[in-house]
């Protein structure tokens, strides 16, 4: 009888403040087949003492606490806890918290409220992450550049590649495409006209640009009816 080889569990230590929240989020990693929530923490010094006694794979940490920054307690488990990989799930929007998080080294950054595709998504390509650096491992003593290369790859991909429901990948490089040849800026339906697609689509993709702070957005008033939105490469 041909032995298969059982897969990975990977466990995970929650580090997040509002019990109702980390137990909302127990369950969602726990829907996603190979996971295990460990430990919930919900203070720095909980946080600490779990991570010293269950070593987890993997943490999910916020940045609010009331008696610590999520942001410095990263750099705590990138410096003590190297054997841990890091995801922040976190309200925080600003650029620095973004740059910090990257700087110290975080597998995925996922903004609240957190939606289980997002999470899903980020767990499965983390599952893949480890079995390839695992295969790896267990394969050469060493690493090669073209499987370095790999890796991080993996990782940028992680960071960038997803996309919500409703934005098609190859729809949103049209989109950017004609913005950014576009010298005086377009609105929604002029936008809709010159790629094919209607104009709510268009606004659709056009607002998710803006959101991403990837294009800016002012309002024209013209001399009859409504304003309306004008979009602009930044």
């Amino acid at each position: 009888m041909a032995y298969q080889q059982a897969i990975e569990e990977i466990s995970v230590l929650i580090i997040e403040d509002d019990v109702r929240i980390a137990e909302i989020n127990r369950r969602l990693v726990e829907k996603v087949p190979g996971y295990k929530v460990i430990g919930i923490a919900t203070d720095g010094q909980e946080a600490k003492e779990q991570l010293e006694i269950l070593c987890p794979h993997l943490v999910l940490l916020d940045i609010y606490f009331p008696d610590m920054n999520g942001l410095e307690f990263l750099e705590v488990i990138h410096q003590q806890f190297q054997e841990t990989d890091v995801i922040m799930i976190t309200a925080s929007r600003e650029i620095s918290s973004v740059k910090e998080a990257l700087r110290n080294g975080v597998f995925d950054f996922i903004v609240k409220p957190l939606v289980f595709e997002r999470l899903k998504n980020s767990l499965e390509k983390y599952q893949e992450f480890r079995s390839r650096l695992k295969k790896i491992q267990t394969e050469n003593q060493s690493i090669n550049q073209e499987e370095i290369d790999e890796l991080l790859n993996r990782q940028k991909e992680q960071l960038h590649s997803y996309l919500p429901k409703g934005i098609d990948k190859i729809t949103l490089h049209k989109v950017t495409e004609v913005l950014n040849h576009s010298e005086e800026g377009l609105n929604a339906e002029r936008l809709a006209k010159q790629i094919g697609i209607s104009r709510p689509t268009a606004r659709r993709y056009l607002e998710y640009l803006v959101a991403k702070d990837q294009i800016g957005a002012d309002l024209s008033y013209g001399d009859v009816g409504r304003p309306e939105r004008i979009y602009r490469k930044k």
